[in-house]
């Protein structure tokens, strides 16, 4: 079985991006880093079980010599967000079962943090990139236990694409806050904060 791990907001600038999500969300965000082998870097915050985090091309990283995970070469506009990521005990037997162009694992670590992740060959999840990025966590670590709890929480996440049903049957993942709907690909998540209901940007 997969379940959530973490939602991603993509941004022309991690600065843009924080920026926005602060706004949006009225707390500080927290944490986060460098990744070299994809030359992108990110900041994080908290919402309980899961986190999100903000991610953009790092310039001050050399290229990385291949496409960026995300899609993020090819991003424009404003901070949105544009992928959700599913994590799983057993990488192969998820990717088995997943959908075709899925990506193949690859070895990752950032500070105590040690992961897999399948990373298509061009970048571009499965699916118009509605397809969570997959992630197997090595050892009891993860960011979200690390992170301040702001009180935020993740009360719903929208997958929105014309195949969405396929894309369901596709994924062994069952969470009362993930919803699947017909129509033009996209995500839609609502937080909730100690103000309130939040839609992301």
């Amino acid at each position: 079985m997969l379940r959530l791990d973490h939602l991603a907001v993509s941004a022309r600038s991690l600065d843009e991006g924080v920026a926005a999500i602060e706004a949006a969300l009225g707390v500080t965000m927290a944490g986060g880093g460098q990744h070299p082998a994809m030359g992108t870097h990110n900041r994080l915050l908290s919402l309980g079980d899961l986190y999100l985090e903000v991610i953009a091309v790092d310039p001050a990283a050399p290229a990385p010599g291949r496409p960026r995970w995300f899609d993020l070469d090819r991003f424009t506009g404003p901070p949105r967000l544009t992928t959700w990521i599913a994590a799983t005990e057993d990488k192969e037997a998820a990717l088995a079962a997943g959908p075709p162009g899925w990506g193949a694992p690859m070895a990752l670590a950032r500070g105590d943090y040690r992961w897999q992740m399948a990373v298509p060959e061009d970048g571009r999840l499965p699916f118009d990139g509605t397809c969570p990025a997959l992630i197997q966590w090595h050892g009891s670590l993860h960011p979200a236990a690390a992170l301040p709890d702001r009180g935020l929480r993740l009360n719903r996440l929208t997958v929105t694409h014309p195949e969405a049903a396929a894309l369901r049957a596709r994924l062994r993942l069952e969470d009362p806050r993930l919803h699947f709907a017909a129509g033009p690909p996209g995500l839609a998540a609502v937080i909730d904060t100690p103000g309130g209901p939040v839609a992301l940007p």
